[in-house]
């Protein structure tokens, strides 16, 4: 299993690009920089994506996300920092030695299906394997299988013009799978897609990474796709990460007002949890249901709950419950102890729209380093 992490990463196009940098750790901005014919792609990023992670990278276009996705595999020569997998440092390496790691360490999946048409849907699947000089026999087992767990078997002998721009994205990701690489990197890749392909193929990538547990870094613009996908997400904006955490940070505590705008249309219902919201189980004690009954300890929150659910239920299927009950729902954990409540008054709190943290309380909201640990 791979780590990668990412300190200090700079990416200056234009003139004299390391005065640049100078200028933006000294305090320069964005603008002041492209009034000289200088462009700060990225300033000053930092993160570290632990194995079996899926880390998006959300923002608008324009924001550096593309940018700093090159920087990961060397597509792209950070100006200033350093790119460390599994401890080896990218930004070190030789070009030879590069390539040498992209070809068997990493793959890409961009936006855009970049299927050779003359190649049939097998033969472009086991291209990867096909650069590392794999032989005939060995790549086309492992591209039928890439193949099988990207959901299209029996098309091997078809050609890309023959298919769906679903099913040839398909036929990207088993090429990328094919390899075997430790780190996927994702570029857009479900954006050209219809809305209902789109979560399909959302749905394909959650299930696969339950069975495969691929580091992988996703690159999207669309926030429901980055909270639906992401263990982790960093926001965007301007060439700098704002903000970092899970996707319940940021919808209940944004750093400033550009992530509160951000998310303020996300079905919230559908991302935060009953652990996100619940209360201490204590805060109900000594409360009366509304058919009369005392709450005086767990035993009695656990038999009055409509329904007892885990930390990881999403809010949405608490409305039910709550509604035909009088009584908070019951948070439990994996024994089924009682761990927190869910009121009536907590699920509509939750439900509204968050307002932005104090710039000086949140790592990262004034454009600073955002470093992440796990």
């Amino acid at each position: 299993m791979s780590r990668l992490q990412a300190d200090h990463l700079y990416k200056v196009f234009g003139r004299r690009p390391e005065e640049a940098v100078r200028r933006l750790e000294g305090g320069a901005g964005r603008d002041e920089l492209r009034a000289d014919g200088t462009t700060a792609a990225v300033i000053d990023a930092s993160f570290a994506v632990e194995p079996g992670q899926i880390f998006v990278v959300m923002g608008l276009s324009g924001s550096g996300k593309s940018t700093l996705l090159r920087m990961l595999n060397g597509l792209l020569e950070p100006t200033a920092g350093t790119v460390l997998f599994d401890g080896q440092d990218l930004t070190a390496l030789s070009p030879a030695a590069l390539r040498a790691v992209r070809a068997s360490k990493i793959s890409m999946l961009f936006q855009h299906f970049a299927l050779f048409p003359h190649r049939s849907v097998l033969e472009n699947a086991g291209y990867g394997l096909e650069v590392q000089g794999v032989a005939r026999a060995e790549r086309d087992r492992r591209a039928t299988e890439a193949l099988e767990l990207a959901g299209l078997k029996g098309w091997e002998k078809s050609w890309p013009d023959e298919l769906s721009g679903g099913m040839q994205q398909r036929v990207g990701l088993a090429r990328a799978l094919a390899t075997d690489a430790d780190l996927l990197l994702m570029d857009e890749s479900f954006s050209a897609l219809d809305p209902l392909i789109r979560r399909d193929m959302q749905d394909q990538l959650l299930e696969l990474q339950k069975r495969l547990k691929k580091t992988i870094v996703f690159i999207t613009h669309d926030l429901n796709e980055a909270m639906r996908l992401g263990d982790r997400i960093a926001v965007m904006r301007d060439g700098r990460i704002v903000q970092l955490g899970t996707a319940e940070d940021i919808l209940v505590t944004p750093a400033d007002d550009y992530v509160a705008s951000f998310i303020q249309d996300v079905d919230r219902s559908r991302v935060l949890t009953a652990g996100a919201v619940m209360a201490p189980p204590e805060t109900v004690f000594g409360t009366r249901t509304d058919d009369g009954r005392e709450l005086s300890d767990a035993r009695d929150v656990l038999d009055a709950a409509p329904a007892a659910v885990p930390e990881d239920t999403p809010l949405i299927e608490l409305f039910t419950p709550s509604s035909t009950g009088g009584a908070p729902v019951a948070v439990t954990d994996a024994d089924g102890g009682l761990v927190g409540v869910v009121t009536r008054a907590t699920l509509l709190a939750a439900l509204g729209e968050p307002k932005a943290a104090a710039r000086d309380t949140v790592p990262g909201a004034s454009g600073s380093r955002v470093t992440a640990r796990a």
